[in-house]
């Protein structure tokens, strides 16, 4: 008499390494190796962009120096030469940081926070907005943006 055992899997099984142990993911939104360098005026801040197609389409076009237009007293933006895939949904409230995208291809850092009524795509935000403001200034201002 012989026998034959069979296992079935139910659902997803965990990725394991190979001790066979499962290995921890992150699943806070964030891409993977998303940090980006922002130099404003010499003053250097990290961001960390979220995983989605658009933060992902945004980052191959880095690095770029760009100069951003004063908007309202609480953003900058910039028109990217390339249009990017959108998911856009309003937010409620943007908060000081936020690198997000306006219509397809309006790049736009926020450094103040506040309600909103229009619709963006969030890329990410800066990781520490500690002196931001002052860096980034009343009017235009030149940004870097690189892949960290």
């Amino acid at each position: 008499m012989v026998l034959i055992f069979t296992s079935v899997i139910i659902g997803n099984p965990s990725p394991c390494n190979q001790e066979n142990a499962p290995i921890k993911t992150e699943n806070n939104g964030t891409m993977a190796n998303g940090k980006i360098k922002i130099t404003v005026n010499s003053q250097i801040f990290t961001a960390t962009l979220l995983d989605n197609t658009t933060a992902k389409a945004f980052k191959e076009l880095l690095p770029m120096t760009i100069t951003m237009t004063e908007l309202n007293g609480n953003e900058k933006y910039y028109d990217l030469p390339t249009k990017l895939p959108t998911k856009s949904s309003n937010p409620g409230t943007i908060h000081n940081g936020d690198l997000m995208l306006y219509d397809s291809n309006t790049l736009v850092l926020f450094y103040k926070t506040f309600s909103t009524s229009y619709s963006y795509t969030k890329l990410g935000s800066i990781d520490d907005t500690a002196g931001l403001q002052k860096a980034i200034g009343a009017g235009n201002v030149s940004v870097t943006i690189d892949k960290n």
